[in-house]
């Protein structure tokens, strides 16, 4: 009996670590049409890694290293390294999850099965500190040695990167003009890095019906393509950081904006416009995905506490039934 209660512990515990594992790990994909500098076509690691690991991984194994890093001087095979930084996947959404989009998920797909060179990383941890963005270029940069060895480095304004005189792009338009105008002015054999974020594509008329992630990554796919550039691609997803959504930071400008313009108005008495507001940050915080994963975790300790419990229940060897006293 002991041994049996020892048993279902364990698969207990080992599905909570599991649940909580798929919880703050997320998805990244690398996929390149035209890269054919190394031998594997399709390969899927299933490690939990840092994003540390994961931009190694891609330099070493991926072959990005002779794109990124000042020191290899031969010819580049690309023309373009994009890394989009997504906000909707987890690792337990490419297992099948009902709640991810179909056509992100699907689209992610076909980039990773007809491309000539492809990686999957369903499990890479993500970091409460720095965002993704800036914790991959931070990376190549420093597994490259000598800082990066890129002919042109641009990320849109919604992306957080720390240091570095990079070039700025403003939205979807703007990166589309930057892909056309480095085709044009780029040396051949050289290549240029782009970091896009999802979030930079929102202005507060759309914060209740944002541009899906699949439609904005189809249009930045398109406009490389329409380019003409050779490129290779980098999805990784980081949904850890939906507070950082210029969207929020938009609507809190607003707010301030709007308390400036009434100032007159007394501060203590709640119209229907500040309702309005109010309502709209409480939506906010509580699709907050830190609250989100805290209540997950919650409900799996007490799923613990009361299988536990049963267990000991049932560990107990206690009579059924007492004989009654003998008589003198």
């Amino acid at each position: 009996m002991g041994f049996k209660i020892f048993v279902v512990a364990m698969m207990v515990g080992f599905i909570a670590a599991a649940q909580i594992s798929l919880a703050s790990t997320v998805p990244a994909f690398l996929w390149a049409p035209g890269f054919s500098s190394v031998e594997s076509k399709e390969s899927v690691n299933y490690q939990i890694m840092s994003p540390k690991d994961l931009a190694n991984s891609v330099l070493s194994q991926g072959g990005w290293s002779d794109l990124l890093c000042s020191e290899r001087k031969n010819e580049r095979p690309v023309d373009l390294a994009v890394v989009f930084v997504g906000r909707e996947l987890h690792s337990s959404d490419v297992a099948g999850n009902k709640h991810a989009d179909p056509a992100l998920l699907n689209l992610l797909k076909d980039s990773f099965t007809k491309s000539n060179f492809s990686m999957a990383f369903p499990y890479v941890a993500t970091s409460e500190e720095e965002t993704m963005e800036n914790l991959l270029v931070s990376s190549f940069k420093e597994a490259c040695g000598h800082g990066l060895g890129v002919a042109n480095v641009a990320f849109l304004e919604s992306c957080s990167i720390e240091g570095g005189d990079f070039q700025k792009l403003a939205n979807l338009h703007s990166v589309h003009d930057h892909l056309v105008s480095r085709m044009e002015k780029r040396t051949k054999g050289e290549t240029d890095l782009v970091v896009l974020c999802h979030g930079g594509f929102q202005s507060l008329k759309e914060l209740d019906q944002p541009f899906p992630e699949s439609e904005i990554l189809t249009e930045v796919m398109s406009s490389v393509e329409q380019s003409g550039a050779k490129y290779a691609a980098l999805y990784v997803s980081d949904p850890f950081k939906s507070i950082h959504y210029p969207g929020y930071r938009e609507l809190e400008r607003f707010l301030a904006d709007d308390t400036a313009k009434n100032g007159s108005a007394s501060p203590k008495v709640c119209d229907e416009v500040c309702q309005l507001k109010s309502s709209l940050l409480e939506g906010v915080l509580v699709r907050d995905p830190y609250v989100a994963a805290l209540h997950d975790f919650q409900g799996i300790v007490l799923l613990l506490i009361l299988v536990s419990g049963l267990c000991c229940m049932m560990g107990i060897d206690t009579p059924t039934r007492f004989e009654a006293p003998q008589e003198n």
